[in-house]
């Protein structure tokens, strides 16, 4: 096992092969927050540029997050707004639904980048996401030439943890924060109405757990169409199924009159079943 020196000596060395300046495509997840921290270390704030599109797709909350470390590394940060859900391989929903997103979003990244002087661009791709076999996202970046900072050291996703963790950073271990439309089954149009809903019911859930005294850390609700699917650490699936107000809030949340299951959490659950 690398050590967090080794590691940090690894990602240093790509961020300078950069070359200058880089913008960065930036979530305020921890793999895009790692970037940012390696940029300004290694290049220095002023030659960084942190840009968060901002949809229907971005759950609440997650943009105050990003813009309070932005601003405790001293990078400028912008925030464009993007249009996904004018696309219509975007509405859709198919299989490739993340490669018109992410295709919309780094052009809008790039282009504002380039206004602002920033020729470079990356994201946090990191050595997992490129050997999962469902991201056509990562085609949209390689077609336009957008870095990988993280996939060029071979970091993993552990590893991007134990170097946040080492540099201290608020996102060592924060949850994934895909965007929301990979909580909608394949086939089914994705709608700011239903992106709007998912994020409700995710947040109230969440609320919902914590009066229960139960402390979750991975939670997605799925909007399966006819049904809804809530998804939780495997150790709290009975407790979050006995919830009585379980229902109430789901239904409040956008989902009255449809059923509702609870089940244990599997990242990227929807690329292999329903």
């Amino acid at each position: 096992m690398p050590s967090d020196a080794t590691l940090e000596h690894r990602l240093a060395d790509r961020v300078r092969a950069l070359g200058g300046p880089v913008a960065v495509a930036y979530s305020g997840g921890a793999d895009s927050a790692l970037v940012l921290a390696a940029a300004a270390r290694v290049l220095g704030p002023d030659q960084v540029l942190a840009v968060t599109a901002v949809s229907e797709s971005l759950a609440d909350g997650e943009l105050l997050a990003a813009r309070r470390l932005a601003d405790d590394l001293g990078v400028t940060h912008l925030t464009p707004r993007t249009h996904e859900s004018a696309l219509p391989g975007y509405r859709a929903n198919g299989p490739d639904r993340c490669y018109f997103c992410k295709s919309e979003v780094l052009d809008t990244i790039a282009a504002l980048a380039h206004e602002h002087g920033f020729e470079t661009v990356a994201t946090g791709t990191n050595a997992d996401d490129a050997a999962d076999p469902y991201r056509p996202g990562i085609r949209a970046g390689r077609e336009r030439g957008i870095r990988t900072p993280l996939l060029d050291a071979g970091l993993t996703k552990a590893e991007v943890r134990r170097l946040s963790r080492h540099w201290s950073l608020p996102t060592w271990n924060k949850p994934a924060t895909p965007c929301l439309a990979s909580r909608v089954r394949y086939g089914i149009e994705v709608t700011p109405y239903r992106l709007a809903r998912v994020d409700r019911a995710e947040a109230a859930v969440r609320t919902l757990l914590a009066e229960a005294g139960l402390q979750v850390t991975d939670l997605r609700v799925r909007d399966l169409g006819d049904r809804a699917r809530v998804e939780v650490d495997p150790a709290l699936v009975s407790r979050t199924a006995a919830l009585p107000a379980l229902g109430e809030v789901l239904a409040a949340a956008g989902f009255a009159g449809l059923p509702h299951r609870v089940e244990p959490f599997r990242s990227g659950r929807l690329n292999t079943e329903p």
